[in-house]
Order: C-alpha cells, then structure tokens, then sequence
C-alpha cells in the first residue's frame, strides 16, 4: 500500500464511524478475540515507534480511532479517564490513530491538555487492515500474553463501564 493509505480503506472507515447502537458495542463480535494480536508498529506523538508487543505481560486497551469520527472524540477523554484509574492495576491503554495526516491528531491532542493514555499515529493504517474493525472506534482488550479477549465496535458512552469490567477481568482483578 502506498505511503498516504488506501482511498479505499480510509472510505469504508470514514463510513464505519458508528456508534455501537441500542445493543452496545460490548459483544465481542468484530474482531480477533481469542486470537493473539498481530504485530504492530506505531508512532508515537513523542516521535518513537511503539513495537505493540512490548505491552505483553500488562493488559492493554488498543483503540482504533481517528480525529474525523464522533464517536472517538467522545471516547478518547473517557478512556484517558480510565487509564488515569487503572495504570496501577497493570492496564495500559494505546489510542492508535488512523488520520493520513499527522497535523488532524495533533490537533485533536492539544485541544484536550495532558492525557493519561499514550497517543500514537498510523498514518499508514496497517493497524485497520491487520485487525479489519467493523466500526470507529473499535477497542481491544488484550491479556498479558498479548491475546485479544475482548472487542468494543462503535462507542456510546454506556459502553465504558463494560470497556473498564472487561479490563479489570482480564487483569484478574
């Protein structure tokens, strides 16, 4: 795939951009559960690649987002809020952004203040076509051993409560 991502890919994701509707987003449907997440590399805003694999050993939230959909800007501060929680309890979460241009992320970052979560870009959008979500957002809840147990397709607010039950399972705590 060229450098600037699929026009393809970035059109079924802009129409993806959902929320999880009347059902929720909680049901595990639409994604790799069960399955060990595939390797991934990202940027971070810092300028650092992030290996995906260095998590292992802590449960990690991965959300798939982007700045253009409206449901992950309602998203995004909650789940700071709950990384802000739940980082003493061995839980990360990495936000990976799928934006083609660095300049919407940053954007989007500086009209928050400090975050709690790490904030990484993937301009390339390998993370979409490796773990193909259904809707924007999509989160996933790996376990130390780096195996998907969990998938949140779409984002309404009452979907967080179970985002956070699910984490703290699967941390055993």
């Amino acid at each position: 795939m060229r450098r600037g991502g699929s026009p393809i890919l970035v059109a079924v994701l802009t129409l993806a951009c959902a929320t999880s509707g009347a059902g929720g987003g909680g049901s595990g449907s639409g994604g790799p559960v069960g399955a060990p997440l595939p390797l991934l590399k990202v940027d971070a805003l810092s300028g650092k690649t992030i290996d995906v694999s260095s998590y292992r050993g802590r449960v990690l939230l991965l959300d798939v987002w982007a700045s253009w959909c409206g449901p992950c800007k309602q998203e995004l501060p909650v789940l700071d809020a709950m990384a802000k929680r739940l980082k003493g309890q061995g839980i990360d979460v990495l936000a990976v952004s799928v934006d083609q241009e660095r300049v919407n992320v940053d954007k989007f970052v500086r009209g928050h203040g400090r975050w709690s979560l790490t904030i990484a870009h993937d301009p390339r959008q390998e993370i979409a076509e490796l773990l193909q979500p259904d809707k924007m957002p999509t989160s996933y809840v790996v376990d130390r051993s780096g195996i998907v147990r969990y998938v949140n397709a779409g984002f309404v607010p009452e979907d967080a409560a179970g985002i956070e039950r699910r984490l703290l399972e699967v941390a055993g705590q």
